[in-house]
């Protein structure tokens, strides 16, 4: 168990996003990818890969007499005072062979949250004067729910703040938070609707994956509260493709939908994580809500990404690696 501690540590300590174990020939390779590179990392024997697999399928609560059914865990991770969270995915192959694909969330705190441009932030804060909808996308790991709570920990003292969340990653004390449990009957729709009862202010809801729970949040909405919620899209534009999708007609978002805020985390010269948004707000969010002509990332993107680059806050293959989102 101790070596495997360290292998997840020296992954860790080199903010690996995701750590692949897969059989190959008559051993296991450990695979990370690395800034969208994909490396190996280490040759094991097949008892040992076998044995890794187990443990952590173990931690994760997962089946681990079950080979071959793909199944999915996620468990927390301390190392020292750091919590990371990890996603595991396994399947077997053909012959049985069992392979583990382990993602790693860094939580993003209150105490290491940057921005990249400070000034976003005054573009965020404006959004909150009116009710309605705000809407979050960005990959895994990003910041999405550490940016909708800091936001609503500017409004947490004389408003009340619920929030829906699958799993609560961030305690609170200011909030009310609530957990998804699915096998209790407690889904995000019937959260949403309980917590429609109970009159909040502001909601934050974890995320808005089916037609259900998207038409509970415009419903929310449309109530008078704020909401803020995150959504799977790959840009700003993706976000209204997204919508209709799940059935949200355009005649409730134009009542509700006040911004979207695309997010990723970049790593500074100085190596700390610093947050930069794209933003769709106001008359161009209007006029893409009509015409829907928009693709990728807006030209406000690149000209911030050219920008830190030019002030030495970020490498220039740091900004490739995000350029189109």
């Amino acid at each position: 168990m101790e070596s495997f501690a360290k292998e997840l540590a020296v992954v860790i300590n080199r903010r690996i996003a995701d750590l692949y174990i897969l059989p190959y020939k008559n051993y296991y390779r450990l695979m990370v990818a690395d800034q969208g590179q994909l490396e190996l990392f280490k040759k094991v024997s097949l008892d040992y890969g076998q044995r890794f697999i187990t443990y952590l399928k173990y931690r994760a609560d997962m089946a681990v007499s079950e080979h071959r059914r793909p199944q999915l865990g996620a468990m927390d991770w301390h190392l020292g005072p750091e919590k990371v969270n990890l996603r595991l995915s396994s399947v077997g192959d053909y012959q049985g062979r069992e392979s583990l694909v382990v993602r790693f969330i860094y939580q993003l705190t209150s105490a290491n949250y940057h921005l990249l441009f400070p000034q976003q932030w005054h573009n965020l804060k404006a959004l909150l004067h009116r009710r309605g909808l705000i809407l979050f996308a960005g990959p895994m790991g990003s910041g999405k729910t550490t940016t909708m709570y800091q936001l609503a920990r500017e409004l947490a003292d004389h408003q009340i703040v619920m929030t829906i969340e699958d799993p609560v990653e961030i305690a609170e004390p200011r909030f009310i938070q609530l957990q998804v449990n699915e096998l209790a009957g407690m889904d995000y729709q019937q959260l949403l609707r309980l917590g429609l009862r109970h009159r909040p202010n502001v909601f934050i809801v974890g995320e808005i994956r089916d037609p259900q729970t998207a038409q509970m949040t415009i419903q929310a909405a449309l109530s008078g509260h704020l909401v803020l919620g995150t959504i799977h899209a790959q840009n700003v534009y993706g976000v209204l493709a997204r919508l209709e999708q799940l059935g949200v007609a355009p005649y409730y978002l134009d009542q509700v939908l006040n911004g979207i805020c695309y997010q990723r985390l970049l790593i500074q010269k100085n190596k700390s994580p610093a947050v930069l948004f794209d933003f769709l707000v106001g008359t161009n969010l209007r006029q893409e809500m009509v015409e829907r002509k928009g693709r990728g990332m807006t030209n406000d993107w690149a000209t911030y990404l050219q920008q830190a680059v030019t002030s030495g806050k970020i490498t220039q293959a740091e900004a490739a690696t995000v350029q189109t989102g």
